[in-house]
């Protein structure tokens, strides 16, 4: 069974950094992209960043130049998000996501749990 479990989340004062990871664990058997999305109260859920398996990334237009989304390709079950510049309007629950497809190429879709960012003004 594939797991996505995410780390890093927490409280930050505008300006600050925080640097998010997500382990997956179990196989997926292609992988595809992997990425972050984030949710705020109120809001709906929107593509923070992804980076797809030949390495090509995406961003967000409000997040340009101040994150970075990178993936652990030695062994790629793992992708991370450095954030820094961090602005009150980035507090949400940030979510990891898997993208992929089995032997049968039936597409496979996988969340985290969720980790809470917060930034203070």
């Amino acid at each position: 069974q594939v797991q996505l479990v995410e780390s890093g989340g927490g409280l930050v004062q505008a300006g600050g950094s925080l640097r998010l990871s997500c382990q997956v664990s179990g196989s997926i058997f292609r992988l595809n992209t992997m990425g972050w999305y984030r949710q705020a109260p109120g809001k709906q859920r929107e593509l923070v960043a992804n980076t797809a398996s030949g390495g090509s990334t995406t961003y967000a237009d409000s997040v340009k130049g101040r994150f970075t989304i990178s993936r652990d390709n030695t062994k790629n079950t793992a992708v991370y998000l450095q954030m820094n510049s961090l602005k009150p309007e980035d507090t949400a629950v940030y979510y990891c996501n898997a993208v992929g497809s089995d032997f049968l190429w039936r597409p496979l879709n996988y969340w985290g749990q969720g980790t809470q960012v917060t930034v203070s003004s």
